[in-house]
């Protein structure tokens, strides 16, 4: 029976089917698009050696009991105690490794970096291997393409990107910006780039010019788990053996869990994401679909009732609309799967770039598909349980003679509807109270569970509260239904027939509920977290400008020698150029050298320090406050250097003609206004002695009793301070040099900041990137980037509302097809009385208005709960008045309204007044 009523209410089920489908396509597609991502370990071994047994390389300290995870050879560490702390030894790696291994054992030495190669425009920096590549023995890790392998030292190949970039073709040279010129005899593919990914291949003799890692691969010489570790112990050296990865042997420590790099283990985060997105798909599903059945069990009841009379008892009609449920459940996830995998097979097959290791094979996690159709067939059951257990209840002599009586609300459901609508506000705000409480109290330890309970109510209680509008749905529509009585003939024929068909109408109410909750719940939350971190945005340099920090080198003992930080300033000066900047500044600051020297008496007397002091209102008290974030500025030495004729480059102000005068002749530049008292700057200069003994301001902390009182400055006086409006940024106070000259400064570079007339490009960004790894070294660092400025909500207000939109729509055009659907009978009896074309647009106007306007409403009134309850247990930081009410407010009425207007648009059909409902 449950088979013939499926093909006969044939529009129904496919409509079902639908349903089910397109959120079980959606898991499966991403359970198989990640699994697809995750390497097996023949994937992993084929990408790394090739037809190579394994490759080492120096990491740790020889002799200290240097240890790694066997499949895992980045997992690396030293003997751990019995309190669980990891000490460092003091030691440098092995120069080269080889010595480790048995006399004659074959090695292949290959280096991985970047090369700068010389172009008709300049030059280009590419990523580099040096050393034989094209062995065929690298198979999959390194592929031919087309042309030979190199046969003689001047012989190198290419990516084919790289032919495209340099505009050359295998047999043309190909020069080195310092070095000698090559000619390019074939290309080759490499499996851990992407197709596009321009690289070039050299060979062992151009190790120093492309630097980077270097590993020495072994094509004949098989490590066990044994070998390795002796590797690890004796000499410091990790070794990737494809005998170890293949069969690993348990491992683990205090540091490393045997599971840390588990298939499920890293499955498992995605599986619990996919839980929850699964969970408010099924419910939404639930909603729309079990509507759908209530319309077909309504359709059914003639049908049920002749089968009742003849025998069926009130069981046999359940279990045949339950078993409809259950088998459009299947027929939609197989579906739903085979659709998945499809789009799986797209997006890997068109997000791969010619890579082997973005998406290392086509996995289908069969285990985890099985569980997603299971999940499919009790979405179809469950959506089917209302109806058939409304069928199971019906009166079959009714359903004979073709009773169609009104539904009348429960007074029991608006109750308990009632009860869980207010306990969920309540949940809510108490929550958020508490969390507030904990945090200003520390009533709770960091890992005591009752620390984080309350934070988890401030989301339950909104889902508490759609219940609590769901079982009082029914009761909220008769409730509309009498107000809008007075309204109008359409009106009053819409809200009747929603409250009367209360099981098609409150599921789809509640789908929209449940969608706008998720869409305002993100929208408010993000926003307030937007606009926090906006407020407390560092900026690197003026929005859209380039910044350069100049670090110190491998070489330097953890300071930026003068030295150093003068060639890191023109080399960064020139990456600012290259990158199309117009104009480019250096940023300046003093230089700290007193603990260069081992005690204070060493220091010599000319080594001094000079800071802007802050007021003693603004410094913190170390029995209130227990940390201090500086933001990236530093305050024990905040002064900065800056050509007045840069200040507008540097801090993105521009200033007038006097304050630029002024700042010229003396005055300070002042972004951090609290180091300004009566319009002017106090400067301080310490002895370096003082400053190695702590008896100097460190603008932070309060003074504490046994901390060394505070020397008197060699020299003391006030500058005028020039207060600007400008972010929080590393310059807090900016002086002239000719300033600095005055007051005894000794001066470092420390960073580059440039302006451009357009933002830079990727591409520029990547070359930017690319040169500065190219040009750093011993004596300095180079780390380029673009100042975006703070997320906009743009980027996730536009695709999050659309997304919204679109599923509210989906859900109201399943619900008002449905309706009208339904409503033949009473559109041809309203036609067969005299009502026009106009009233029937009318209803369908009303009918959209009444569905989308509760669900919006009702979603966008608890979606608002976990946003207030945030705000309130963040103590200010995260602020209401953040969040675009405007916007959630057009929402609601925007939305309901062109839903209504869109069923108005499309036209009732046309009455078959033969089949007309009898008016008695």
């Amino acid at each position: 029976m449950a088979r013939r009523q499926l093909r006969r209410a044939w529009v129904s089920s496919v409509l079902v089917t639908a349903l089910v489908a397109l959120p079980i396509a959606g898991m499966t597609g991403f359970l198989i698009f990640t699994a697809s991502a995750i390497p097996t370990p023949q994937e992993r071994t084929a990408a790394e050696l090739g037809n190579m047994q394994a490759w080492i390389a120096p990491a740790g300290v020889p002799g200290e009991g240097f240890w790694q995870v066997p499949s895992e050879p980045e997992w690396t560490g030293y003997p751990i105690d019995a309190e669980g702390v990891m000490t460092m030894p003091d030691g440098e790696p092995l120069k080269d490794p080889t010595g480790l291994l048995p006399a004659g054992t074959e090695v292949l030495a290959v280096s991985r970096g970047m090369v700068s190669v010389a172009t008709d425009d300049g030059s280009a920096v590419l990523a580099a291997w040096a050393g034989e590549t094209w062995d065929p023995r690298f198979a999959e890790a390194f592929a031919l393409v087309a042309g030979d392998r190199p046969v003689a030292d001047r012989d190198v190949m290419v990516t084919p990107a790289a032919l495209e970039r340099l505009g050359l073709e295998v047999g043309d040279a190909l020069r080195l910006s310092e070095g000698p010129t090559y000619t390019v005899t074939g290309t080759l593919d490499a499996a851990t780039i992407a197709g596009g990914v321009a690289a070039v291949f050299l060979p062992g003799s151009a190790r120093d010019a492309v630097g980077g890692t270097q590993r020495w691969y072994l094509p004949e010489l098989e490590l066990s788990w044994a070998d390795v570790q002796r590797l690890n112990d004796e000499g410091g050296v990790v070794a990737y053996s494809r005998a170890v990865a293949l069969d690993p042997p348990e491992f683990s420590n205090r540091y490393y869990s045997s599971a840390s790099t588990d298939r499920w283990a890293k499955m498992w985060p995605l599986v619990l994401m996919l839980s929850v997105a699964a969970l408010f798909a099924g419910y939404v599903v639930v909603m729309l679909a079990g509507a759908a059945f209530a319309v077909a069990a309504r359709r059914q009841q003639r049908a049920l009732a002749v089968a009742a009379s003849v025998g069926a008892n009130s069981r046999d009609l359940s279990r045949t609309v339950l078993l409809q449920g259950t088998a459009l459940g299947l027929v939609g996830g197989g579906v739903g799967i085979a659709g998945g995998i499809g789009i799986a097979a797209l997006l890997i097959v068109g997000g791969a770039q010619g890579s082997a290791v973005r998406f290392w094979g086509f996995h289908v996690p069969w285990e985890l598909v099985a569980a997603v159709l299971v999940f499919a067939v009790i979405v179809g059951t469950v959506s089917a349980w209302m109806p058939a257990r409304t069928v199971g209840r019906s009166d079959a002599l009714q359903a004979l003679r073709g009773a169609r009586r009104p539904q009348k609300p429960v007074a029991a459901r608006p109750i308990w509807g009632s009860v869980l609508l207010a306990g969920g506000v309540a949940i809510t705000l108490l929550s958020a109270f508490a969390v507030a409480t904990i945090n200003a109290t520390n009533a709770f330890g960091y890992d005591s569970p009752l620390r984080y309970l309350p934070a988890y109510g401030i989301v339950v209680g909104p889902i508490v509260a759609q219940f609590g509008i769901l079982l009082s749905g029914r009761w909220l529509l008769w409730t509309a239904s009498r107000g809008l009585s007075r309204t109008g003939i359409a009106a009053t024929l819409a809200s009747r027939d929603a409250a009367a068909n209360a099981s098609r109408t409150v599921p789809a109410f509640a789908a929209i509920a449940a969608t706008v909750f998720i869409g305002v719940f993100a929208l408010a939350q993000s926003s307030m977290q937007t606009a926090q971190t906006a407020r407390l945005w560092y900026y690197d340099a003026p929005p859209g400008s380039i910044a350069i920090p100049i670090w110190p080198g491998a070489s330097s003992s953890g300071a930026l020698d003068p030295e150093g930080a003068e060639a890191g300033a023109i080399a960064a000066v020139q990456i600012a150029r290259d990158a199309g900047a117009d104009r480019a500044a250096v940023v300046s600051r003093q230089l700290n050298s007193v603990w260069e020297y081992p005690s204070a008496e060493e220091v010599p007397e000319d080594v001094t320090l000079t800071i802007a002091l802050l007021g003693d209102q603004h410094l913190l008290d170390p029995e209130v406050n227990d940390s201090y974030s500086s933001a990236g500025q530093d305050p024990s030495n905040p002064i900065s250097i800056v050509a007045p004729a840069d200040a507008a480059v540097v801090m993105g102000v521009e200033l007038p003609a006097s304050a630029l005068a002024a700042y010229e002749d003396g005055a300070a530049l002042v972004a951090d206004d609290r180091f300004v008292s009566g319009g002017a700057v106090d400067i301080a200069t310490f002895a370096g002695a003082d400053v190695y003994e702590g008896r100097v301001p460190d603008n932070i902390w309060e003074r504490r009793p046994d901390a060394p009182p505070v020397a008197e400055p060699q020299r003391s006086e006030r500058l005028e301070a020039i207060v600007v409006d400008a972010p929080l940024q590393p310059v807090a106070i900016a002086i002239a040099p000719r300033t600095a000259e005055r007051l005894g400064m000794s001066l470092v570079p420390e960073r580059v900041v440039a302006s451009t007339p357009a933002p830079p490009s990727w591409a520029e960004r990547d070359r930017m990137q690319a040169q500065a790894e190219l040009l750093s070294g011993d004596s300095f660092t180079l780390a380029p980037g673009v100042e975006e400025g703070p997320p906009s909500d743009a980027a996730w207000m536009v695709p999050l509302l659309a997304a919204v939109a679109l599923l509210v729509l989906g859900a109201s055009a399943v619900a008002l097809g449905l309706a009208r659907f339904e409503r033949r009978p009473d559109d041809a009896t309203i036609a067969a009385v005299g009502g026009t074309r106009s009233l029937r647009r009318a209803i369908g106007f009303w009918q959209g208005l009444i569905i989308a306007g509760f669900g919006t409403f009702a979603g966008a009134a608890v979606g608002v709960l976990p946003p207030i309850g945030f705000s309130i247990q963040s103590a200010g930081a995260q602020q209401l008045s953040d969040v675009p009410w405007w916007l959630i407010a057009a929402v609601v009425v925007a939305l309901p309204l062109a839903i209504a207007a869109t069923n108005w648009l499309v036209p009732p059909r046309k009455p078959d007044l033969t089949r007309r409902t009898a008016i008695t």
